[in-house]
């Protein structure tokens, strides 16, 4: 997750902020309550005809409206509440991906302390085993026949009996370290070990929050959707009962196209920014290892801890964020199918990409009615699947980008300059 203006999935709080997030669970009872509205409930929304029959008799008139305006209340708080469990959903979802990525951190860092002193036990048994050999060469045998054979040094006797005996206090104290480092090797690979199984339910419970979240989403949206569609036609349907105007369907239908064009200039606009920016560009061509960065705009956060810029917590950045203009495209890095495309909590609205091989890629922060694919969907490196955006913790427009290896979050920078991308 990220937070600058962090995969990562996506910036990030410390934990006892975000604690209560993680108890959040959708429940059947929630998602059926987020279920769509079914064909029979919309088959009651009135029609045309309905309004324009009406409109004849002021009574009838007058029971249209009333029944109008309670239905757009409906679809308004319907869709509110379904955006505010998708909300939830999300969170639930970046809390449990971020304990997941700091574990593994951790596990990490456990097994390279007990690499380190798994070395430091084998160096210290083999200086043992040395000293155990010169000690056999100078045993006290050896000693035995030096008293027979030259009877008269005494002075190099006594030399030889204090060096051997020096020998063996050295050998004692180095198995005795050596004892000791295999035991501390022992124990940081135990600790390793045990880490490295929590790992596993770790990363199923933030599988299942975004599988949740999703389904949250895709619930909320259908919500949203509806209350889009209806609402339009019913506040027209309103002006028709409660003016004097005429042609209120054809203006309607004008201004949805009017909108749409005005989007789709805005989007131009956008990408031509985008293409400007002196940051690096994005999209294009995949190179000969079939990768593309991911946006345009300069790398104003790099992965690892700070303190998030939003929550002031100091956490895992799990990504790079790259800045340029809001709304500029977020292109695909490489080719793979959607498994995510909803809200992710901290991550804002967000994108995630199974690009095959145990490897994925997250894109955060997108802006609201950005995301361009759905799950299921196949899309190719280079082909744009969102608009830049600052939801979620974020403090300006930018991208937040990850890159995963085994479900556990690496750094981008040195994982795409392999693949030939600068980020």
């Amino acid at each position: 997750m990220s937070t600058s203006p962090s995969l990562s999935l996506r910036p990030r709080p410390r934990r006892r902020f975000i604690a209560a997030a993680v108890a959040v669970a959708l429940t059947a009872g929630t998602l059926a309550a987020l279920a769509p509205m079914t064909s029979a409930s919309a088959a009651s929304y009135p029609s045309w005809s309905d309004v324009q029959k009406a409109k004849a008799s002021k009574s009838a008139q007058q029971a249209k409206v009333t029944e109008i305006k309670a239905l757009i209340a409906d679809l308004t708080t319907k869709a509110t509440a379904a955006k505010k469990s998708a909300e939830a959903a999300g969170t639930a979802y970046q809390t449990a991906q971020t304990k997941y990525d700091d574990a593994t951190l951790t596990q990490q860092k456990l097994q390279s302390q007990a690499d380190d002193a798994e070395k430091t036990a084998a160096a210290s048994e083999e200086q043992a085993g040395q000293l155990a050999a010169q000690l056999g060469r100078a045993s006290a045998n050896d000693v035995t026949t030096d008293i027979l054979t030259h009877p008269s040094k005494s002075s190099d006797l006594l030399y030889e009996l204090g060096a051997m005996s020096k020998l063996s206090e050295q050998a004692d104290g180095i198995y005795s370290q050596a004892t000791q480092d295999r035991g501390v090797a022992q124990g940081l690979a135990d600790k390793a070990d045990l880490a490295k199984d929590a790992l596993g339910k770790l990363a199923d419970a933030a599988q299942q929050k975004m599988q949740a979240a999703q389904s949250a989403a895709d619930a909320a949206q259908t919500a949203v959707d509806a209350q889009g569609d209806n609402q339009a036609r019913l506040e027209a349907q309103l002006t028709l009962l409660t003016s004097n105007e005429a042609n209120v369907e054809a203006k309607y239908n004008k201004g949805v196209q009017v909108e749409k064009a005005r989007q789709a200039a805005l989007a131009a606009a956008a990408a031509k920014a985008a293409a400007t920016n002196s940051g690096g560009t994005g999209g294009g061509a995949a190179n000969s290892s079939g990768w593309v960065r991911p946006a345009g705009g300069y790398q104003t956060s790099p992965f690892g801890y700070r303190v998030d810029p939003y929550t002031h917590y100091r956490a895992l950045h799990a990504g790079v964020d790259l800045a340029p203009a809001c709304y500029a495209p977020i292109y695909a890095a490489h080719s793979g199918t959607v498994t995510f495309a909803a809200n992710g909590g901290g991550y804002g609205n967000e994108v995630v990409l199974d690009n095959g091989g145990g490897i994925s890629t997250a894109y955060g922060h997108i802006v609201d009615g950005g995301i361009l694919v759905s799950v299921g969907q196949h899309v190719s490196a280079g082909q744009q699947i969102a608009k830049i955006g600052s939801t979620g913790w974020s403090t300006g427009c930018h991208l937040h980008f990850e890159t995963r290896v085994n479900g556990s979050a690496v750094d981008p920078v040195p994982f795409m300059a392999a693949r030939g991308i600068s980020v």
